[in-house]
């Protein structure tokens, strides 16, 4: 992993306590330089050639270009229905990247793993990035995608009372944001929001923020960069709304049950579960496992540890969206 410590504000770097398999992944992961992100949408490319596709023979696979927000341009989807008989489940799937890289190929592969494993039709969204098209632009292009799934449901298979809406990082931001909206706008009903190592606040006040400078794949200096892009230079000094960073919702009631990731060496880390605890407080049922000896998005690395934390995500799916 390049150092990210000369990147960060001159700290010592983090004492990590990492479990075997993913500390011997720490050496080969690039740095995703957010501060440009030309040069990070260029790096993550170079991983994204690198990764195995999985396989596609329990299911097809087709892409759509559905209508966008008002005003806006239409959305390109890609849809993975299970050729298992239904109706199921619908899973709007929303991929990460800081709100500044990422594409339908970005999270190919975990697609594929939910509609083949948990047996649901998933849709994955490209949505459009910042800082060329900042907040709302790609939360408003992921509730489009919603209501589509919603309105296509017969047509894609899926049972309208069976509907998710799952992400990574950014994208959790996006599918915590897609169920305040949902909720906000009397919108598709949810059963489930699938929320892994989320972004949730633009803050960045807590002690995991403060502390993890130089962590592997996702660090403070690259949350900073992150939220610069995405709300602009000086949104510190406006108000943010919640459906940019969703921990600053004042109420969470009467939104769909939560199933929460988080790992400890993780910038993200408290803001995600202060998210859970927010929701449970609100009577929101909620599942949260904050794996210990992990680093943000480490079920992306083929890794025993990552296998089980898949298995688990699955398995949350097939409780919430299944028959």
């Amino acid at each position: 992993m390049s150092d990210t410590t000369s990147r960060s504000t001159g700290q010592a770097p983090t004492r990590m306590n990492l479990r075997p398999d993913l500390a011997a992944l720490v050496e080969g992961i690039p740095y995703l330089d957010v501060r440009d992100p030309q040069v990070a949408r260029a790096t993550l490319k170079e991983l994204e050639a690198q990764w195995e596709p999985a396989d596609t023979s329990a299911i097809t696979v087709t892409e759509q270009l559905i209508p966008g927000p008002e005003g806006a341009p239409d959305v390109v989807v890609r849809v993975y229905s299970p050729k298992a008989p239904g109706p199921h489940g619908g899973l709007l799937w929303i991929h990460g990247g800081g709100f500044v890289m990422g594409s339908l190929e970005t999270e190919h592969n975990q697609c594929v793993w939910f509609a083949s494993q948990a047996k649901c039709v998933v849709v994955s969204v490209q949505y459009r990035l910042a800082p060329e098209h900042p907040f709302p632009a790609g939360a408003e292009d992921c509730y489009a995608a919603l209501r589509w799934l919603a309105a296509q449901a017969g047509e894609l298979g899926v049972v309208p009372g069976r509907l998710g809406v799952a992400g990574c990082s950014a994208g959790g931001a996006l599918a915590a944001a897609v169920s305040l909206m949902a909720r906000d706008r009397q919108g598709p009903e949810l059963a489930l929001q699938l929320l892994t190592f989320p972004v949730t606040d633009d803050r960045m006040d807590t002690p995991s923020a403060r502390r993890f400078h130089d962590t592997p794949v996702w660090s403070t200096p690259q949350s900073e960069a992150m939220w610069r892009h995405y709300l602009g230079e000086g949104h510190e000094q406006r108000e943010t709304s919640p459906y940019a960073a969703p921990n600053r919702a004042a109420t969470l009631a009467e939104l769909p049950p939560a199933h929460i990731v988080t790992a400890e060496y993780d910038p993200l880390r408290d803001e995600g579960i202060r998210y859970g605890q927010r929701l449970l407080e609100a009577g929101v049922p909620v599942t949260l496992h904050q794996w210990s000896g992990a680093f943000h998005i480490f079920d992306s690395f083929g890794t025993a540890t990552g296998e089980r934390s898949i298995a688990e995500l699955v398995h949350a799916v097939r409780e919430h969206l299944g028959d």
